[in-house]
């Protein structure tokens, strides 16, 4: 897929991910690792020229963007703090946006341990599980009533719609009256 991608068969990240960058910086003869912590917008190329875009609020509201080829020496480390759940392949549209607005993405949030598609897949699987179990207990503290309290609160139900429809002529009788 276009808006997902693996950089060194370590990490794996898709458009509206939040990531950190670490990447190396040489100046002069000192050598720092400078990160770039921000939301992935947009990846494109193809094969071995793929980049991917990141883009943060820096101080004072001011968006940062920076393009990093996917196989540039100059970057370390790519971490995935947190995944985001979105519907298009480029989030250009969070350029005009202000504020925690324009960073704002429906958020999935994962620890801070690398993940292989296979820890990502067997992670799904167990929280599927969970999520069965969860609803299997609450089916069984729910007691299961009998037919005839379903049918006393049916008949209950069904003298409820009669008396607001009799209202709701007696009402138009009047209004009639009245004219």
């Amino acid at each position: 897929m276009a808006n997902k991608i693996t950089w060194k068969e370590k990490t794996s990240f898709c458009v509206g991910d939040t990531i950190k960058v670490h990447q190396n910086i040489i100046e002069g003869e000192k050598q720092r690792t400078q990160i770039f912590e921000g939301l992935v917008i947009g990846i494109k190329g193809h094969q071995g020229l793929k980049s991917f875009t990141v883009r943060k609020i820096a101080t004072s509201g001011v968006g940062v963007e920076k393009i990093f080829p996917l196989e540039t020496p100059t970057v370390i480390k790519i971490e995935v703090v947190k995944k985001g759940k979105v519907r298009r392949a480029k989030l250009y549209y969070l350029r005009s946006r202000v504020g925690k607005k324009a960073v704002k993405v429906q958020d999935i949030f994962v620890k801070k341990v690398e993940l292989t598609k296979e820890e990502l897949a067997e992670q799904e699987k167990l929280a599927k599980l969970k999520k069965e179990q969860k609803e299997a207990q609450e089916k069984e503290k729910r007691p299961e009533k009998t037919k005839e309290e379903r049918r006393k609160i049916m008949a209950t139900e069904v003298k409820e719609k009669r008396k607001k429809k009799k209202k709701k002529k007696t009402a138009r009788k009047e209004r009639r009256d009245i004219r």
